[in-house]
């Protein structure tokens, strides 16, 4: 322990001795950083991250490898005769990645009378006067071969042509992102320096606080280049994630530093170096809840949780090193300006509060157990949605696309069937007839749909075969009008897949609307997995800290309720949220806000050990705490309630909301019902902990 010690004051002392040379390095190293930034991908396909293996990502790969096509979207053409559309269609050939383009002329000839063609052919893509195409590219959804395509296609016609599916939403996503990623940082910045301004007692060293955090905000999103790409979920978030869960860091070293330099006035060199020795333990035992929080989400099987929790976990490491060696020779350099900007603190020292807190403790207690089971029923049975366009606003084109297509054409989504190529003709006709007979399909079209004798085989394309035909796989296409991510369209997949099944074991199914229900199953179980792995680390971390089985129970019971609180709240205000809410934000308050909770137990096991009776002991704890867990609620509602209030994209916005929310009312948990279960549970904590009483 005094060795460790030692490093500790060996290690302050390095940094305050080589704070200019610290400094000059921390600014070079943001020209790499930004390199890797700028050169990191970014993926805005949400359902790239399903895990390989199943059938929808095998289908694709397959739809890729064999057939040369990746995504596939509709383009709704509106008021232009045969004979122009056939151009358009020409011409949306003719750009770059797009592989082929299908219209009712891909199965019979356009000099064909109408009459002559199947229903299914012409009531498939034509309408009152519009038409819809098939477009399939030779790139995956999120490509940038396809989204390129997708911008393509959009300038040929200016109102009569409408592009809808996967890649248009991907592509309209990306677009918006960029357009609102810069906001968010600034937003965040600015109130956070605001609210920082307020609760600190230096007008400028908010300023130093966002300086190095944004240094080590830059190194984090500069070495995912590592990683190659992540996706723009994570880099939307990453920034003002970081912001939140490491600004209290900066104000244990700040406080420390004050500290210090009352006790040794005329040195700010010794008294930052005592500050860094004193709080680096602190800060790294703090980060160490909040790392467990996101690497919680490392366990999710659709991977985009793997891509979060690396990212905000590194982040979290990035700002600890940043505030133990960036901010301190940032704060010994300006010095003098930090002085002439002092002011007295606008949030007062708490006296009175604390006592009628636990004076009226029992008051707590039955909030607590009469909000407890509306809570829980809440949170579990708030609605959650998966649909992606429902995340975004309705101005956008591929939504306004989406619903076009959808009233007009009664149709949901298009979606493909891959069989095995020598899948006999008759069982693939009959196959279809089955497909077609399943509620809420409009139409179900292949090869033998025309290849049957109903039409002339003159008046039939010699590339349709080529088309959608392979050595080992054939394609067919079914028109759904069940709403993607529907319980309609869930159980119209899944009765499909058996009848695929039936006919071609190597079967399966491919598309949006299959993809999104496993979407769905999987992450229901992520659900599951997260929340108890987050538990069961943040638990271990407690239990090690306070050599304690009791003090974890307690404390991880209110945080959790705290939880129940806010993931509860939309399911009486009538809102839905997107699914990764419901799966991230649990793990993320918990190792975020449980924090809180440490801070004050450590106060009170102190006072306990002093020889003060449990509720002394629990005012004395709730006095000396209440300011830092105000100050650091507060820096993290600042950091991300703007972003949630501005965005446009409804699932940055409703993360961003409930993280805010979520850390006022892990607060108000802490403040109000932590001291009364310390008073009601004082001998549980003690026989559940070793040497509890002992100074």
């Amino acid at each position: 322990m005094r060795g460790q010690v030692h490093n500790m004051k060996k290690f302050g002392q390095l940094v305050v001795k080589a704070r200019y040379v610290i400094l000059i390095i921390s600014i070079l190293l943001l020209i790499p950083a930004a390199f890797g930034y700028v050169n990191t991908r970014v993926n805005y396909d949400l359902l790239y991250y399903l895990p390989n293996g199943i059938d929808t990502m095998t289908g694709q790969d397959i739809m890729l490898n064999d057939f040369g096509s990746g995504a596939f979207g509709l383009v709704l053409v509106d008021g232009m005769d045969d004979e122009n559309t056939a151009k358009l269609k020409k011409e949306i050939e003719g750009v770059d990645h797009v592989k082929n383009v299908l219209w009712y002329d891909s199965f019979a000839d356009l000099k064909i009378p109408k009459s002559m063609l199947p229903k299914d052919v012409y009531n498939a893509f034509n309408k009152d006067g519009s038409t819809i195409m098939m477009v399939i590219f030779d790139d995956t959804s999120s490509g940038d071969g396809t989204m390129s395509a997708i911008e393509n296609i959009r300038t040929l016609t200016k109102h009569q042509c409408k592009v809808s599916g996967i890649s248009a939403v991907v592509t309209d996503t990306k677009s918006l992102v960029e357009s609102e990623m810069a906001i968010y940082v600034i937003i965040a910045v600015i109130i956070s320096i605001i609210v920082l301004s307020i609760l600190m007692d230096s007008w400028l060293i908010p300023l130093f606080f966002m300086l190095s955090i944004g240094m080590a905000i830059v190194y984090n999103l500069g070495s995912n280049v590592v990683m190659g790409e992540i996706s723009y979920l994570t880099k939307a978030l990453a920034a003002v994630l970081q912001l939140a869960v490491t600004m209290d860091y900066s104000i244990f070293l700040w406080h420390s530093y004050e500290e210090q330099k009352k006790v040794i006035p005329n040195d700010n060199n010794k008294a930052m170096a005592n500050a860094i020795t004193a709080t680096v333990s602190s800060i790294v035992g703090s980060s160490i809840t909040t790392v467990a929080g996101f690497i919680a989400l490392c366990f999710m099987t659709f991977t985009l949780g793997l891509d979060m929790g690396v990212v905000m976990a590194k982040g979290v490491v990035f700002g600890v090193i940043a505030c133990v060696t960036v901010l301190p020779a940032m704060v010994l350099i300006f010095d003098k300006a930090l002085v002439k900007t002092k002011h007295k603190p606008l949030i007062p020292d708490f006296k009175k509060l604390p006592k009628f807190i636990t004076k009226h403790y029992p008051v707590f207690i039955i909030i607590f157990l009469v909000l407890i089971f509306p809570a829980f029923y809440g949170q579990k049975n708030t609605n959650v949605y998966y649909d992606l366009t429902l995340s975004l606003p309705e101005s956008l084109e591929s939504v306004k696309a989406q619903n076009v297509i959808s009233e007009d054409y009664n149709l949901g989504s298009a979606n493909i069937v891959l069989i095995s190529s020598d899948t006999p003709d008759y069982k693939v006709s009959k196959l279809l007839d089955d497909i077609k007979g399943v509620d809420g399909v409009q139409t179900a079209l292949g090869l033998q749909t025309v290849l049957n004798g109903s039409i002339p085989n003159s008046f039939i394309p010699d590339d349709l075969t080529k088309e959608l035909k392979t050595d080992k796989y054939e394609m067919l296409i079914f028109m759904s009008e069940y709403k993607t991510g529907s319980d309609e369209a869930n159980n119209q997949c899944n009765e499909i897949e058996k009848i695929i099944k039936n006919y071609s074991k190597d079967g399966m199914l491919v598309g949006e609307a299959a993809c999104t229900r496993d979407l769905i199953k999987i992450t229901d179980k992520d659900f599951t997995v997260v929340n108890s792995v987050s538990i069961v680390l943040v638990f271990i971390i407690i239990a090690l800290v306070f050599k304690s089985i009791s003090i974890p129970i307690v404390l991880v019971a209110l945080i959790e309720f705290a939880i129940f609180i806010n993931m509860g709240i939309p399911y009486y205000t009538g809102a839905t949220l997107p699914f990764i809410a419901s799966i991230v934000i649990g793990t993320i308050q918990l190792g975020a806000t449980v924090d809180y909770a440490i801070l004050m137990t450590n106060r009170y096991k102190s006072e306990r050990s002093a020889g003060h009776e449990k509720k002394i002991a629990a005012t004395n704890a709730l006095q000396a705490t209440m300011k830092s867990i105000i100050i650091s609620a507060c820096t993290f509602f600042g950091a991300t309630f703007g972003v949630g209030a501005y965005s446009n994209i409804d699932m940055i916005s409703s993360l961003c909301i409930l993280m805010s929310r979520g850390a006022f009312i892990s607060m108000f948990c802490v403040i109000c019902i932590l001291p009364a279960f310390f008073i009601i549970f004082d001998k549980f904590i003690i026989k559940g902990s070793y040497k509890f009483l002992e100074k």
